[in-house]
């Protein structure tokens, strides 16, 4: 007997028109709410200046990291060829590994390909049902959508607070806990108090895990990051996540921490092991600014000198600028379609900012978001902030 034939596909005049009808309702929802975002492509001559993106460091574009990638896209490829475990692991993958983790003062080190799989994978790994983790409530989405699929029971912290985190995990009924949080929160810019944190989680016997993308390479001696300068790196019972993309201008991610911690997420986290590894040109640019940044360490302190100054002047102009710990500077708008104005504007103007509403910020309040890079002169500043200033909504002054 022939067996069926395969079912042929829907032509367009049987396929139902109304499936996704529900998407331009939800758009227009946005829309009316001021949220919609388009991408926006831009040139590699633009002449704007960049305040948005995230090269603290100013390394994006240095001759040696745009060499050391060219070099090693021309040794290996334009890609690894496959994941981690199979034949995308590449002597360069090692290098930066091995480097990363000495300069960060942790015993070990796995790349990832992205910051994002580096979170989701720290987090499904090291938890199971049996585990409470306690999350600030500011937090990254992607701690955020670690939790979600780590299957344990999760706890919503009150922000910067290791007196409620303590609290919760006194009355735990799971075997284990962990702590969650980033070491600089990438709206306000301020940063974690990691040595109460670590406290409270040593104290209910419960494990720590912080994301330093924002700290890495801006926080601690040389930016060695924010473990380092809360006087934690390389505790046997504190793990360290982070980005490759921000101060070290290339792509992908990182978890750091005990050795048998990066063993057990090389034999377990999925987002490792069913992922391509890092492309060796990302791999071999994070590995050259490293080196740099070693070699320069007065880069961080440059980065936090800029972020200050930022600030100082934007305040001093009757904006509402935070008080930045690290290199981000948040200025408070008057509401979402306000943000985006006052941001094409500035763009217009010749300056890129970052936009920041909700659903991003946590606390519901619309931002415009400023990065400090290292290698801003004085003279940039002091344009950046004149036009911030002169292009800001009324409502904006002393808020």
């Amino acid at each position: 007997m022939s067996q069926p034939l395969a079912s042929e596909p829907h032509t367009d005049e049987l396929a139902p028109a109304h499936v996704f009808d529900w998407l331009d309702e939800a758009a227009a929802l946005r829309a009316d709410a001021g949220l919609t975002r388009t991408l926006r492509s831009r040139t590699a001559d633009d002449p704007v200046l960049d305040l948005a993106g995230n090269d603290y460091l100013g390394l994006t574009r240095h001759p040696e990291v745009t060499r050391a990638a060219a070099e090693a896209a021309l040794r290996w490829g334009g890609g690894s060829t496959g994941s981690r475990l199979v034949t995308g692991t590449t002597a360069l993958h090692t290098e930066l590994e091995d480097e990363l983790a000495e300069f960060c003062g942790a015993e070990a080190a796995l790349v990832f390909s992205s910051g994002y799989t580096a979170n989701l994978a720290a987090l499904t790994a090291l938890t199971d049902p049996d585990t409470l983790i306690v999350s600030d409530a500011y937090n990254h989405a992607s701690l955020i959508d670690g939790c979600r699929l780590s299957r344990a029971d999760i706890h919503r912290a009150p922000h910067s607070d290791p007196a409620a985190v303590a609290a919760v995990l006194a009355g735990r009924a799971q075997r284990r806990a962990l702590v969650v949080t980033d070491s600089v929160f990438s709206v306000d810019g301020d940063a974690a108090p990691l040595a109460g944190l670590s406290a409270a989680a040593r104290a209910h016997g419960a494990a720590l895990l912080v994301d330093d993308a924002h700290g890495l390479g801006v926080l601690g001696p040389g930016g060695t990051g924010a473990l380092a300068a809360a006087g934690l790196a390389g505790r046997p019972d504190t793990v360290a996540t982070a980005t490759l993309s921000k101060s070290l201008g290339a792509q992908g991610g990182a978890v750091l921490g005990p050795r048998r911690v990066i063993r057990h997420l090389t034999e377990t986290a999925r987002t490792f092991i069913f992922d391509t590894g890092l492309a060796p040109a990302a791999a071999g640019a994070a590995l050259a600014a490293l080196r740099l940044l070693r070699a320069e360490p007065a880069r961080a302190e440059r980065a936090r000198e800029v972020a200050r100054t930022l600030a100082r002047r934007l305040t001093a102009a009757g904006l509402h600028a935070c008080e930045p710990e690290a290199a981000v500077v948040s200025v408070r708008a008057p509401g979402p379609e306000a943000a985006v104005a006052w941001a094409a504007d500035c763009r217009r103007a010749g300056l890129a900012v970052g936009c920041f509403r909700p659903p991003s910020v946590p606390d519901g309040i619309s931002r415009l978001r400023l990065t400090a890079r290292a290698d801003l002169t004085d003279g940039q500043i002091v344009d950046a902030v004149r036009l911030i200033a002169e292009l800001a909504p009324a409502r904006a002054r002393g808020e």
